[in-house]
């Protein structure tokens, strides 16, 4: 089966066919991603790209937009002043189904 590294949203992935995957929100109204591989393992074949492997796309569909992740939380803290402050927010990503290498 073929894998290939993609760059979506500024960070890079491994990634297969019918494979789902959970990235940074795209941007509204999105419902279909073609981007560039990087690079391509096809068996012991490796292609590496310069930056992209020529000839070689990626197609990907949005299943579900604004997913939430877990919770993070983040704690502010001034010593010897007796504050402190606790923040928490839960990042929104998208789900896309990867449908095609090739």
């Amino acid at each position: 089966m073929k894998k290939a590294v993609v760059l979506i949203g500024g960070k890079q992935y491994l990634v297969e066919e019918k494979e789902t995957l959970r990235v940074d929100l795209l941007p509204a109204g999105t419902k279909e991603l073609e981007t560039g591989a990087l690079l391509v393992i096809d068996g012991d074949k490796v292609s590496v790209g310069t930056p992209e492997v020529k000839g070689v796309k990626v197609s990907a569909k949005v299943v579900e937009e604004k997913v939430a992740g877990d919770k993070i939380r983040v704690i502010r803290y001034k010593s010897k002043k007796r504050v402190h402050k606790e923040i928490g927010h839960r990042q929104k990503y998208s789900l896309i189904e990867i449908i095609k290498i090739g």
